[in-house]
């Protein structure tokens, strides 16, 4: 039997910490100026009305409303009503 322990091969199974992308409200909710809606990498969602986008793709709203998705032409897309 081997008296050293096997080297590096238990550090190499680290998975890094989660992004904590994805929808941060649901259709249907009241929300805020300022609120973050969804997180996420590229624009898989679009802004509608009283939506804008961050520089990493967030989207916020910008004004106060009810968060309603709807998809067109195959592309999702979030509003505020």
């Amino acid at each position: 039997m081997s008296k050293k322990k096997q080297g590096g091969k238990a550090a190499q199974h680290v998975s890094p910490a989660g992004k904590r992308l994805g929808l941060k409200v649901a259709d249907g909710l009241k929300v805020k100026v300022g609120e973050v809606l969804v997180r996420q990498r590229g624009t898989k969602i679009k802004a509608g009305d009283g939506v804008k986008v961050g520089r990493d793709h967030t989207l916020f709203a910008i004004k106060e409303g009810v968060v309603r998705f709807r998809t067109i032409d195959g592309r999702k897309e979030i509003s505020l009503v």
